[in-house]
């Protein structure tokens, strides 16, 4: 009997969501806290370095190019003070060990770990790095060694993945991140350091522009997606709905 496979949309579409919001997961638990705390730094400044300590010692502009999203003197204002405590790149090797030990806290007994993360590496071995600094960086960092550590680090850097692609999509579409914020997350403005005066005007350009940004951003990540044949999609998509569920419980 014939069984319908999953298209290279139908992964994207079902996959990339989840990896988006979880890939972040550890970045704000208590024991990532209490690792930045050990380096001197406090949670956000952990965040922003940890984040773009991958970058390495760089000044705060090229950490806010890769980020998007937040207000650069935000990002300068952490950088700036994280930098004067710790070295970036030792901050960005404590943040990747963070995510690794969050994946071996919580994932260990999700189903079909060794079978996502085989798919997994299939997917990371055919992206591309051209200019997408930030995840370049975050991929480079050492592997786990741990099925459930590795699992979590697949979805952290291919969150990174698709959020370089993001970037230069908006950007391709003639919008600046500020815009793409309010248009995708106006409620969290505060939390990414943008003030009352700080709005965009948004009308309908902005929205078909940022409509057209996610079809771009699908059509950048889907030759690393491609490299999955059709029972590997569905390993990879099911090994990703394990994971989403063990990370909230």
């Amino acid at each position: 009997m014939y069984v319908a496979r999953m298209t290279l949309d139908e992964l994207i579409a079902a996959a990339c969501p989840i990896i988006k919001d979880s890939g972040w997961a550890f970045y704000f638990t208590p024991e990532t806290a209490a690792r930045g705390a050990a380096l001197g730094l406090d949670p956000v400044q952990f965040y922003v370095m940890g984040r773009g300590g991958v970058l390495g010692d760089v000044e705060s502009a090229v950490v806010s190019a890769a980020f998007g999203y937040f207000n650069p003197s935000l990002v300068d204002h952490m950088w700036t003070a994280g930098r004067a405590i710790v070295s970036p790149r030792v901050a960005g090797a404590a943040f990747m060990e963070c995510c690794i030990a969050h994946g071996e806290l919580k994932l260990a007994d999700a189903a079909g770990l060794a079978e996502f993360v085989a798919a997994g590496e299939k997917v990371m071995a055919a992206t591309e790095v051209d200019a997408f600094a930030l995840f370049a960086g975050t991929a480079a960092e050492p592997a786990a060694t741990s099925a459930a550590g590795r699992a979590m680090q697949i979805v952290t850097v291919l969150r990174e993945y698709r959020g370089s692609a993001h970037l230069a999509a908006v950007r391709a579409v003639g919008l600046v991140s500020k815009q793409a914020h309010y248009i995708t997350r106006p409620n969290d403005a505060k939390q990414f350091g943008w003030g009352p005066d700080d709005a965009p005007t948004i009308t309908d350009v902005e929205r078909d522009a940022m409509v057209e940004a996610e079809a771009l951003t699908d059509r950048m990540v889907r030759s690393a997606y491609a490299a999955l044949d059709g029972s590997e999609r569905e390993t990879f998509v099911s090994g990703l709905r394990a994971i989403q569920t063990a990370l909230a419980a």
